[in-house]
């Protein structure tokens, strides 16, 4: 049995006993959680993030020397930025259409005198530019501080590109540390199964299906909004600009999918995208290298969708009207608020934060979600993977062609 299967039927025995656990007494469940499950999730969490940063830092320097010129990085670098710009903002025009459509708050059961949720601020989205250049590139390394790894891995990388046979042995030294990080993301993705397990028997169980029952409506929206965005867009994208089946390539990236359901997190993933999309999909390394670490970074279109249905949900709850301007101010600040967030769980809560405070809608508001967010979270970084994968798998074949030509 390969692993993706092994995956898929831990994934499907943790939605058994999770929704089990919610038959049973908390207190049982909570020592359950505590002792057991909890543990097991985050060290299978903790083991593929101890490889984020450097697998981050060295595969992006691969990939920028691997690109080789400028103009060429320049041209990827462009291609890259426009694809993942252009796809957050249709994903959040779906979510809102759909939200607008669907009024999953406007039911009038929802009690808003909620339990106070307190948001931690967003970073202004100059200062997040601003800051993409380190300072200190081994404190921004200590500190998972990803856009300022990608910026120095980048100035590395061009500066192996330019000065080619002067620096061979430095490069064959990070090809040797890639083949190192690589062999060691084979051995922790044996624990794969079990992590899952318990990562998704824990959510289901601590959220319950009070809670779940609830939020029905505003869950089958998001959860819509996220396969409208990975069926239509995505797919349109790879059989019009890649000039490829979709199906194909949803095949091949599948084993990926599976562990960003579970781990809920863009960057625990990473190394596992990375490889599934340069093994089953034929994505050149170097532009792999290169867009999947940024993508994991700046791109999350299924954050974007749960960001837009989260605000109108907000406001359909609180009787408060949105209008363009709103809904034109949450499209941009969701897009932008995007680049400046790390891929990890719960990131998207930061997120909606900014966009609710920009639109003037509380943020309170956010505990009537927070209970169910975890399990949406596991989807939504499903098809935000998927989308840097996806652009990948693009720019690649069409380099491909470039190259023939």
């Amino acid at each position: 049995m390969n692993l993706t299967k092994k995956i898929l039927i831990a994934l499907v025995l943790g939605v058994v006993v999770g929704i089990i656990f919610t038959f049973i007494p908390e207190s049982v469940f909570s020592n359950l959680d505590m002792y057991v499950l909890s543990p097991v999730g985050t060290i299978f969490v903790n083991l593929i993030m101890m490889l984020v940063v450097p697998i981050v830092f060295v595969s992006i320097v691969l990939g920028t020397a691997g690109l080789g010129e400028p103009a060429k990085l320049g041209r990827i670098g462009i291609q890259t930025i426009t694809f993942f710009l252009v796809t957050t903002a249709l994903a959040l025009c779906i979510s809102l259409a759909l939200a607008f459509m669907i009024k999953p708050g406007a039911e009038g059961v929802f009690d808003v005198s909620v339990a106070d949720f307190e948001a931690q601020e967003a970073p202004p989205v100059m200062e997040t530019i601003i800051s993409i250049i380190p300072k200190n590139p081994v404190a921004a390394m200590s500190a998972g501080d990803m856009l300022q790894v990608i910026a120095f891995a980048i100035f590395i990388g061009l500066a192996l590109a330019f000065l080619k046979d002067k620096t061979t042995g430095m490069y064959r030294l990070f090809e040797q540390a890639n083949e190192i990080l690589m062999f060691l993301v084979n051995l922790i993705m044996k624990f794969a199964p079990y992590g899952a397990f318990a990562l998704i028997a824990s959510a289901i169980g601590g959220a319950g299906l009070d809670a779940i029952g609830s939020m029905a409506a505003y869950m089958g929206t998001v959860i819509l909004g996220l396969i409208v965005h990975a069926a239509l867009i995505y797919s349109l994208a790879i059989w019009m600009l890649g000039k490829a089946n979709p199906l194909t390539f949803y095949k091949g990236f599948f084993p990926a999918m599976t562990v960003a359901f579970s781990t809920s997190s863009s960057n625990a993933t990473l190394p596992v995208s990375m490889k599934v999309a340069q093994e089953n999909l034929g994505v050149s390394k170097s532009i792999s290298s290169f867009v999947q670490p940024l993508g994991a970074t700046i791109n999350m279109d299924g954050t974007a969708i749960m960001q837009a249905t989260a605000a109108v949900f907000i406001a359909q709850v609180y009787a408060i009207d949105l209008g363009f301007t709103e809904i034109i101010a949450i499209i941009l600040t969701a897009t932008l608020a995007s680049i400046g967030t790390a891929g990890v769980p719960g990131v998207g809560l930061i997120m909606l934060a900014m966009v609710l405070t920009q639109i003037g809608l509380p943020v309170e508001g956010i505990a009537l979600i927070i209970g169910i967010d975890r399990l949406l979270d596991m989807l939504r970084t499903a098809v935000n993977i998927t989308g840097d994968a996806a652009c990948a798998y693009i720019i690649s074949e069409n380099e491909k062609r470039r190259d023939v030509s």
